[in-house]
């Protein structure tokens, strides 16, 4: 299972019932944080999940109301007692942007390792260094970026929670495999004992579907979007305009509408649409919905600190 939390769903400015970006993604106890505006850290304290094993930060782009909160973040997870270093993903310029927003936060009790636009799919496993940076307890999680259409560089990213293949018990037992190491099979490992090899491929079956999760914003609706989010669970995109008369100012400011969203959710054959980052001037989100419910009807109006649980199919 994978749980998720929307922790802001605004953009632009915070208002009183609505934090700026950041969503938040907890597997198996470890932790993923995307974007990190104001009010992040007052909003993962009342969801009360704990900021000590965040062990990736994944920055869509480098605009204030999605990473101003990251200095706050990275000195309470220090005073939480982490010492194991941290991945921060970003684009193109992230270095520069996270090396100047820790002027204010220089002494952290563990090390960042900074991955800027990476060209191939991020592999996540346990107790593995992924481009020379630790990337935490993960296991078997592909981490895959897309370049969008914003104002600046941004990025999209796709997570892959891969589902390891189903042990056979009656092949272990037929081939006489002893016990003990049929946990190290399970893990992919071949093993070497007193002359025998005993291989992973004689007890494990085929590779079961894993989780997919996709996250766009901020950007206009690009085709790559819809390969890109294809057939994920969940798709999380911006819907800074709720009304399609706005289709100007999206144009104008690089973002997307209600409508636009669905399309490109009914174009990826997603599952479920979750809209987030909504402009300031959007009061209520809720009186938009049809827009986008009318394209695509499984679609969700984000709320802060939104909770959902995804889960393995069988």
């Amino acid at each position: 299972m994978v749980d998720i939390a929307l922790l802001g769903c605004g953009g632009g400015m915070p208002i009183p019932e609505r934090y700026l970006s950041s969503f938040l993604i907890n597997y198996k106890g470890r932790k993923i944080l995307l974007d990190c505006g104001e009010g992040t850290q007052v909003s993962m304290k009342i969801l009360g999940w704990g900021f000590k094993t965040i062990d990736i930060i994944c920055i869509t782009h480098g605009h204030a109301d999605h990473i101003m909160g990251l200095p706050g973040i990275l000195l309470t997870i220090g005073n939480s007692g982490r010492t194991e270093p941290i991945t921060i993903i970003g684009p193109k310029g992230i270095a520069d942007i996270v090396n100047g927003l820790c002027v204010v936060a220089p002494y952290l009790p563990y090390e960042l390792n900074i991955i800027a636009n990476p060209e191939k799919p991020v592999k996540v496993q346990t107790s593995i260094n992924c481009m020379n940076a630790s990337v935490g307890e993960f296991h078997d999680l592909i981490i895959s970026t897309l370049e969008l259409e914003h104002s600046t560089n941004c990025l999209g990213y796709s997570f892959y929670f891969r589902r390891k293949p189903k042990f056979d018990v009656k092949s272990a037992t037929k081939n006489e495999i002893p016990k003990m190491f049929w946990s190290r099979l399970q893990k992919n490992e071949t093993v070497i004992n007193q002359g025998k090899t005993y291989l992973p491929s004689v007890v494990l079956g085929k590779e079961r579907t894993g989780i997919k999760l996709s996250f766009t914003t901020d950007t206009r609706p690009i085709p790559e979007i819809e390969s890109f989010i294809k057939e994920s669970d969940l798709f999380i995109c911006e819907g800074t305009y709720g009304n399609g008369n706005d289709i100007e100012k999206a144009i104008k400011n690089k973002h997307m509408t209600f409508s636009e969203a669905a399309k490109l959710a009914l174009k990826g054959e997603v599952q479920e649409l979750l809209l987030t980052h909504f402009s300031p001037s959007m009061h209520i989100p809720e009186e938009y919905k049809d827009n986008a419910e009318s394209i695509f009807k499984n679609t969700i109006i984000g709320f802060d600190r939104l909770v959902k649980t995804l889960s393995f199919k069988d």
